[in-house]
């Protein structure tokens, strides 16, 4: 193994580089607020996703504050594991030097990593313990040492405290083990301890959503209604074809789990990762839900191409080339490396007539809630003493109400208010509204809730998403209802 860590490091210090050039640019994504927001609450649940966001997100809090670069290292960090990840499992496929080069430079070459590995999301997270799972299967497979299952049952445990998706995964490894040496696995006792391990380290979760109606159930719903039923048949297919270099790569490492002499053994891998697709597709996931599978399938296909070349080694190279060449001019696109000048001028985008700059639907979500966060400031300083202490700031949705909670730390502002998403768990703080600050919150929404209201400005971002501008700020006062008394009766809105 000591042989081949230069060039692991070697890939390591590519990747780790480009992110640290691209994480700290431009400013946090209204997701990151969110996900930071929760850590400023930590539970055994959200109404979202489970809760270990929320505690990486303390941690790195603890860390680093909440500094834009500081906080995405834990995404990088999650990121740099599944390239080495990816490369230990080609060298536990029985792969050498030039396989491991493959398949730590397919992972570079796969643009969508770029941004999932920059963004502090529960995604980057959600294809680490994917590719640590693998990774621990296959050592089981090599080695048959039990402590690899348990390893497996804590892995799966995490994975599930991360994101509800994991589910898929272990679906897709239990219908793979049916297969392996006729089902040997379902005989052993560690399996079934492994088993309970991820029940018991999951088990907080299901009892939080127990006690809460079970809002995994409602966003799901909610999910499918705006956005899932809104794709095509084809769709999540169409999103795996839109790199074709790396794709390749992992048909042809799914191939190899199949037919190849050396790696049929692992025939479980790829059938896992054909039910997981079928499921997938099926239910009209998201197309980046299934990118969590290709590392294991990149490093199977890097072997089996460092099979067929093996007597004209010097060829793994012109495929090296083929991966990352093609894809050098899309990294600006997937993260932030270019300061916004300069990546506007690269894909020559012009203003419109009102001066906005439409950018890329991500980058655009890094814009505005600086600005948004200061108007709120100086309006809420501006207020007499005796007001500021009864001032609710009411945000509309969970990027308003995370830009108050996260960069108002800097502020001093109290904590938003707003009934989108977890934030309705969290309440109404501890005044009943007598002056507000409403944000985002159209006119006919604050006319229901308050009879004093004035329009104190429309926040407009050059760069900000389209329904993060012209959003009004109204200084509200005089409320017509008891907000605490409703605020029960908006739990079923909340994902509106």
């Amino acid at each position: 193994m000591k042989k081949y860590l230069p060039l692991i490091a070697a890939l390591f210090f590519v990747k780790l580089l480009i992110h640290l050039i691209g994480n700290r640019n431009y400013g946090f994504h209204r997701d990151e607020l969110l996900h930071l927001s929760t850590s400023e609450h930590l539970d055994w649940g959200y109404f979202e996703f489970p809760p270990f966001i929320a505690l990486v997100g303390k941690v790195a809090h603890f860390i680093f504050g909440y500094s834009l670069s500081g906080i995405r290292f834990f995404a990088t960090l999650a990121g740099v594991l599944i390239l080495i990840l990816c490369c230990l499992i080609a060298k536990e496929l029985g792969g050498k030097k030039k396989a491991i080069m493959l398949a730590g430079l397919t992972v570079l070459s796969f643009v969508p990593f770029y941004r999932n590995h920059m963004l502090f999301q529960p995604v980057v997270f959600d294809q680490l313990f994917w590719t640590l799972g693998f990774y621990f299967l296959i050592k089981y497979f090599n080695s048959k040492n039990v402590k690899f299952l348990i390893y497996l049952g804590i892995t799966a445990g995490c994975g599930l405290m991360n994101k509800y998706t994991f589910l898929i995964w272990l679906l897709g490894i239990v219908v793979g083990l049916i297969f392996y040496d006729n089902g040997v696995l379902f005989k052993n006792k560690i399996f079934y301890a492994a088993g309970l391990i991820t029940l018991l380290i999951f088990l907080p979760n299901i009892i939080w959503q127990w006690q809460h109606d079970v809002p995994a159930l409602l966003h799901l719903q909610k999910l499918k209604e705006s956005q899932l039923d809104k794709k095509g048949p084809f769709d999540f297919a169409v999103q795996q074809l839109k790199h074709p270099f790396t794709l390749t790569i992992s048909l042809i490492g799914l191939f190899a789990y199949f037919f190849d002499s050396n790696l049929k053994k692992y025939k479980a891998i790829g059938i896992a990762a054909v039910v997981i697709f079928c499921i997938m597709w099926t239910t009209q996931s998201k197309g980046y839900y299934f990118f969590a599978i290709y590392p294991v399938l990149f490093a199977a296909g890097a072997v089996k191409i460092e099979k067929l070349l093996q007597r004209k080694p010097k060829w793994n190279y012109a495929v090296a080339a083929l991966l990352i060449l093609p894809v050098i001019p899309f990294i600006p696109g997937a993260i932030p490396i270019l300061p916004i000048s300069t990546y506007v001028s690269y894909l020559d985008l012009k203003p419109e007539k009102n001066g906005r700059v439409v950018i890329t639907y991500d980058f655009a979500d890094m814009f505005g809630w600086a600005e948004q966060v200061q108007l709120v400031d100086s309006l809420y300083q501006s207020l007499p003493l005796n007001q500021r202490e009864k001032c609710m700031i009411w945000a509309e949705n969970y990027g308003e109400a995370g830009a108050i909670e996260i960069l108002g730390k800097k502020y001093n502002l109290p904590n938003p208010v707003s009934s989108h998403g977890s934030f309705w768990t969290w309440g109404t703080g501890n005044t009943k509204g007598e002056i507000c600050i409403s944000i985002g919150n159209e006119e006919e929404a604050v006319a229901r809730v308050f009879s004093d209201f004035k329009l104190v400005k429309m926040i407009k971002h050059k760069y900000a998403i389209d329904e993060e501008n012209n959003i009004p700020v109204y200084l509200c006062s005089n409320p017509k209802i008891d907000i605490k008394q409703n605020w029960k009766s908006l739990e079923k809105h909340v994902f509106d």
